[in-house]
């Protein structure tokens, strides 16, 4: 059982993934606009549904997740913690979105994907790690569907992957607007990647960096904020 923001509890299914960086400095990353209509992508056990409930008592969240065992979990969570009125999971492959979430309906898309395109598949949580049914393509195409204009589609991925991300958002018709470079410690590598794209926008990017520890081991300020410290 995991704490969420001092206020809900995450349960985990059975061999998913457990609340992670990833996912910590994704919901820090978004910008939620007043009520705003989120749709998560490949949404899990609910993490980032929660995590942004927790921030804007305003926004209402829908996940949208393939594992029918992950799908469950978040319907437990969603009972658990009382947020039945503003937090939905629906089970489905976001390659097909069902008809009853409308086209262009949602100010804000977001994603945190399974990483790895190609090798030996994980025995542990194989749809959160491989993205086989949840390419970069996929993803990009199903945020430019569900958008509305001028919305903002954010996920967080590996550095490596960077240029392959800009091109799918440009087949999409989604503009990289903001990009986040994650050092899990000053000076060191980057660790993550997070982009944020807008349906419509127009050319120019942002640059940010953030790290989560300074050199001698301690959290950064940035670091207490995002994990509520």
């Amino acid at each position: 059982m995991e704490t969420i923001a001092g206020r809900y509890t995450l349960e985990l299914s059975a061999g998913s993934l457990p609340l992670s960086t990833d996912s910590m400095v994704l919901a820090d990353f978004v910008r939620l606009p007043a009520n705003a209509r989120v749709l998560d992508l490949g949404s899990g056990c609910g993490t980032l549904g929660l995590l942004l409930c927790a921030r804007d008592s305003r926004c209402s969240v829908t996940g949208l997740e393939l594992n029918p065992a992950d799908h469950a979990a978040a319907l437990e969570n969603i009972r658990r913690n009382g947020l039945g009125d503003r937090l939905y999971s629906v089970c489905a492959d976001l390659r097909a979105i069902p008809e009853t979430l409308a086209r262009g309906s949602f100010h804000v898309c977001l994603s945190n994907p399974p990483y790895f395109s190609g090798g030996a598949v994980s025995t542990h949580a194989p749809l959160a790690r491989s993205e086989g049914t949840c390419a970069p393509g996929d993803l990009f195409a199903a945020a430019a569907s569900m958008l509305r204009y001028g919305g903002d589609f954010f996920l967080v991925h590996k550095p490596e992957r960077l240029a392959q991300l800009c091109v799918e958002a440009s087949n999409a018709r989604l503009e990289p607007k903001r990009l986040r470079l994650v050092r899990h410690r000053e000076n060191g590598p980057i660790s993550l990647i997070l982009l944020q794209c807008r349906k419509g926008g127009k050319s120019g990017l942002i640059i940010e960096e953030l790290s989560l520890f300074h050199a001698d081991g301690t959290p950064t300020q940035d670091r207490r904020r995002i994990y509520h410290e």
